[in-house]
């Protein structure tokens, strides 16, 4: 079978809700990976086949294709060069990849990035969604599936609630489970281990303008204590906002390519791509699916769990990897080792290639083979990409 071939992959820092890259058009935010992660693997721009953005709220200023936007926007792309948007929630540039490794290996294209961006302060989350109910133009829910799930919200929140039921959770195990995102992303960042990912964004300040180089969402005070007694979301329930993922503005972009790329282009990858999988289970608890997920890309590997050197399992909730190291009985040292979206924020269409740029550097870092990625997806969808370092 032909192999998919990562080059590199780069991502900005995060950016807190009106934090630093707020001034910054999403646009432009994405522009910049893409045009870092060019100069850095030294393709020639005109040798890119296709840019697949993942963007989840297309509204404002990330409608009109957001991805065929950045390409325009770009220093160094040609505007030959095509470009599509989609959104697969919280995995849409996690699909991005996907969809990029189907290209080479289906010998339809050669050179293809994948890249994700979200500005969730410039447009807020539910945008798309909010502003035609305001204007009556009708609900998502359609009478077909209010037939099929009646009184059903798809409630995100909820699910992570059942989830911390379901696998017994409590309370106190949570608040460990981000205080612990925390301390891990604060000695990242203080060992330098995400100088090779981030793309520097420079952005005015009362001060002039500076380098956004450091994930803003870093609690470098956080302690237990302070977690713990942060409101909870629901009355009776398990979960914060410090146990959720961190609202966050960013953009990432990883360069997949063929075998044949590699000869031609006189390219150096890091790592191919060993395994892609999509499932969809329960649209309820919605936030659980990577724990089968997973299950079946291991099984199609010819893995197991105890073969993945490292594991990368976006932190949307704090239950949501804590049930997936459960179900998997992987090892909680080699999860999400440098912090997770807890601490360094989830920006929602990035994550996926956010993910991937750190994955890919920590387990060249520390010398591991494989490296498997997953996260939760609205409506009961997860990706699982499996990768091996070169």
């Amino acid at each position: 079978m032909p192999t998919a071939y990562i080059i590199d992959a780069v991502r900005t820092a995060g950016g807190r809700r009106g934090g630093r890259l707020s001034g910054v058009h999403p646009v432009d935010l994405a522009a910049t990976t893409l045009d870092a992660l060019v100069a850095r693997t030294g393709i020639d721009p005109a040798k890119v086949d296709d840019v697949v953005m993942g963007c989840v709220t297309q509204a404002g200023e990330q409608a009109m294709q957001v991805g065929r936007m950045a390409v325009l926007a770009s220093k160094l792309l040609p505007q030959s060069c095509p470009a599509v948007t989609i959104d697969r929630q919280c995995g849409s540039s996690q699909q991005a990849i996907q969809f990029a490794a189907q290209a080479v290996m289906s010998w339809t294209q050669d050179a293809v990035i994948a890249a994700g961006v979200e500005s969730m302060t410039r447009v807020p989350m539910g945008t798309n969604l909010t502003l035609h109910m305001k204007e009556g133009m009708g609900h998502y829910k359609s009478p077909g599936l209010e037939a099929r799930f009646p009184g059903v919200m798809f409630s995100q929140f909820a699910g992570a609630e059942m989830i911390a039921d379901k696998w017994g959770m409590t309370k106190d195990e949570i608040d460990r489970f981000a205080y612990d995102s925390h301390r891990k992303a604060i000695a990242a960042t203080e060992a330098g281990a995400f100088a090779r990912e981030i793309v520097p964004v420079t952005v005015e300040t009362p001060e002039g303008n500076v380098e956004h180089v450091v994930d803003e969402g870093i609690r470098f005070d956080a302690t237990l204590e302070g977690i713990a007694a942060v409101k909870l979301l629901k009355e009776g329930g398990k979960i914060t906002a410090a146990s959720s993922s961190q609202i966050c503005d960013g953009a990432s972009a990883a360069l997949i390519v063929s075998e044949q790329a590699l000869k031609d282009y006189g390219l150096t990858p890091r790592a191919r791509i060993h395994t892609l999988t999509v499932t969809a289970g329960d649209p309820v608890i919605m936030l659980e699916e990577p724990l089968f997920a997973t299950d079946k890309a291991l099984a199609r590997a010819g893995l197991t769990i105890g073969d993945i050197d490292l594991y990368e399992v976006n932190e949307a909730f704090a239950p949501v990897p804590m049930a997936w190291l459960k179900h998997t009985g992987a090892d909680p040292d080699k999860l999400n080792v440098n912090g997770g979206a807890i601490a360094l924020g989830h920006p929602l269409g990035a994550s996926g290639t956010k993910l991937m740029a750190t994955l890919l550097n920590v387990l060249h870092s520390r010398g591991g083979k494989y490296g498997l990625q997953t996260m939760c997806e609205g409506g009961g969808v997860a990706n699982v990409t499996i990768i091996e370092a070169v």
